[in-house]
């Protein structure tokens, strides 16, 4: 934890599932945080959050939700961030800070500096990189965010004070946070997370509408069910992102498609030295890759 971490007095959650529920444990476990009031639309998932001692209230208007809140989290699919800041603009107290948990950033920071005014200076855009296929309140769990990155892009109006907030807020959980722009946080994501999704979805899609897909199925082993875990996430959410990032993923998708066909090349050509050395280069890639996951 952050030595200079100050309790959160009132900690606003808007999507108490996943992403907000683990940061209202982790900050719970860690004695950060006095008060959690939760706010979304479903009233059965909202009630089980306070069940479960996630929350320990709920509001179903942002509105009343952040009355006397010293900081929100908008843990909301990228579609609902315009509306719900929005909604929260005129009622959050003057010294709140703001921030959320959406996977691509341009549209989130668009939607505030329609919306917030006054508030945009405490307002700071983040993406907590972590996650699993799993949604809702009951998927949460307090370790989340436990040595996994979280990435900032604050704007030339946030207040530097409102930035060192929610860096502290994130290192109360065990997550190390950097910053980087809006724009560079869009296209590396795009890469590393955007594109995955789409590739996952894409190859479950495909395979589901193959004429002998029962079979197909029947026999996919381990290494199937690895590859396509991601596809068990959230459609909703992932149609949002994917159409938020729409120009990063674009990219990432055509520069893909390029090394896909020479792959396809590679093999109809029974190009066997070609082969090796794109999967030696892979494997050893992603060996370099869980090497900075374990430092």
């Amino acid at each position: 934890m952050s030595s200079a971490a100050v309790p959160v007095r009132r900690l606003c959650v808007i999507g108490v599932g996943l992403i907000g529920g683990s940061l209202a444990r982790a900050l719970r476990l860690a004695g950060q945080a006095e008060e959690v009031v939760g706010c979304g639309r479903g009233l059965a998932n909202l009630e089980r959050a306070r069940e479960l001692g996630v929350i320990d209230r709920f509001e179903t208007d942002p509105g009343r939700a952040v009355v006397g809140a010293d900081m929100v989290l908008l843990a909301v699919p990228l579609s609902a961030m315009d509306p719900v800041m929005t909604a929260i603009a005129p009622t959050l107290e003057p010294d709140c800070v703001v921030t959320d948990g959406g996977s691509a950033k341009a549209s989130v920071v668009e939607a505030a500096r329609a919306t917030l005014g006054p508030a945009l200076p405490r307002f700071v855009p983040g993406h907590p990189i972590a996650g699993t296929e799993n949604s809702g309140v009951e998927a949460s769990f307090p370790e989340l965010y436990r040595g996994r990155k979280v990435i900032l892009t604050p704007l030339e109006e946030t207040a530097v004070e409102a930035v060192a907030t929610v860096k502290n807020m994130w290192e109360a959980c065990g997550a190390r946070v950097s910053c980087m722009s809006v724009a560079h946080h869009d296209e590396v994501l795009a890469a590393t997370s955007h594109m995955p999704h789409v590739l996952a979805f894409a190859l479950v899609d495909a395979l589901s509408r193959w004429g002998d897909r029962d079979e197909i199925f029947a026999y996919a082993a381990g290494g199937f069910r690895d590859f396509t875990r991601i596809a068990s996430s959230d459609p909703l959410m992932w149609r949002d992102i994917c159409l938020a990032n729409h120009e990063a993923v674009v990219a990432a998708l055509e520069r893909y498609t390029g090394d896909l066909t020479r792959m396809t090349e590679a093999v109809r050509r029974q190009d066997g030295e070609a082969l090796e050395r794109a999967f030696r280069n892979a494997r050893d890639a992603r060996e370099r890759f869980l090497a900075m996951l374990e430092s």
